[in-house]
């Protein structure tokens, strides 16, 4: 049977080739979110509760662990999308790292410094001293705007302020075009998925408020929401104060898009935790992003980057995520999360 043009577009697309048809070429991003697990650096900050961090309990070659764990969490993140893009992500969004001097050691690490990465980084108000950041590279993105805000939750018993990770969101252009990134690390489930809900849904409300505030500006405000937001996509946060929609024909002007939920509903997930897979690591976006007009960058597909030299071989934890640390030593592993990754495309026509 003779190929028609489109039918070659099609085939082309999927074998990983320069993707061309009818004279037309696609660029390809992807756009990547990381909990690393505990990247701390080796030194105690008297100014944060960094002592409960699992590197510093280890008493011996502290400074050894820490540089095997940069290269480990390099190679991850070169890796991520690669199959598909043959380039690291564009941007990625972190969490779980300490400050900047960890961010710049990665960045400058031998599998990441060639992509001349830059990062952004505020240092947040949570009690361990974990942060959320990003890193972009230069030469795909340019940002414009850079703010956090701050979430305010308390106990629900004394009504103390719990001190938690700011939201961090991003504007720039990805090769010149308008896209905002926010970066998250929702409040964890410690105490039980009920006693701390109310915490997350505090957090999905203020991820809300700055959807709403982009889009007053701009209904058409290309929008990616992406974090360890410590619930799946199908618990209250995301699904009924986000509105974040299963089905692409579900989301309206200003709706939200979850490609997560179908992996979440077909047993997959990103951290696991007594025989039970969670979710919780994910990327939405707006409704923009997945019209089908290619002449601007469009969502092309979703993934959770699970590996086989990131899962666990054998043991009691066998198919978890291998870990960087556990009983108070180094297992040389990476993160007790998979990352989780999107990509765009563009049509581009060929000179």
């Amino acid at each position: 049977m003779k190929l028609s043009k489109h039918h070659l577009f099609i085939v082309f697309f999927l074998l990983n080739i320069p993707i061309q048809a009818q004279e037309k070429t696609f660029k390809i991003h992807t756009i990547a979110f990381y909990n690393l697990e505990n990247l701390f650096d080796a030194i105690d900050d008297p100014k944060k509760l960094d002592e409960y961090s699992p590197i510093m309990e280890i008493k011996t070659n502290r400074e050894d662990v820490y540089k095997k764990k940069i290269k480990n969490m390099a190679r991850v993140i070169a890796d991520i999308g690669f199959d598909t893009s043959k380039n690291s992500p564009s941007i990625i969004g972190l969490c779980e790292i300490e400050n900047k001097i960890v961010l710049e050691d990665l960045v400058n690490d031998t599998s990441l410094i060639k992509k001349d990465y830059g990062i952004i980084h505020f240092e947040g108000p949570d009690v361990r001293g974990i942060d959320v950041a990003l890193l972009f590279q230069k030469k795909a993105f340019i940002p414009l705007n850079s703010s956090t805000f701050e979430l305010k939750i308390y106990d629900n018993e004394n009504q103390k302020r719990i001190y938690t990770r700011d939201q961090l969101l991003v504007s720039g252009q990805l090769e010149g075009e308008l896209i905002h990134i926010m970066a998250n690390h929702w409040p964890s489930r410690r105490g039980g998925e009920s006693r701390s809900k109310t915490k997350r849904i505090a957090a999905a409300k203020l991820n809300k408020h700055i959807i709403d505030s982009l889009q007053n500006n701009n209904p058409y405000a290309k929008i990616f929401v992406m974090g360890d937001l410590n619930d799946n996509p199908t618990n209250s946060s995301i699904k009924k104060v986000l509105k974040a929609k299963e089905k692409k024909s579900k989301v309206g002007l200003k709706g939200i898009y979850n490609p997560f939920t179908k992996f979440y509903k077909n047993g997959l997930g990103t951290t696991a935790y007594r025989d039970s897979w969670s979710l919780f690591d994910q990327i939405m976006i707006t409704k923009p992003l997945i019209d089908k007009n290619y002449d601007s960058f469009r969502f092309y597909k979703a993934g959770i980057y699970n590996k086989n030299y990131l899962i666990t071989k054998k043991g009691k934890y066998k198919g978890y995520p291998l870990r960087s640390f556990s009983n108070g030593s180094f297992n040389n592993g990476f993160s007790d999360h998979f990352p989780v990754y999107l990509q765009v495309i563009k049509k581009v026509s060929l000179p």
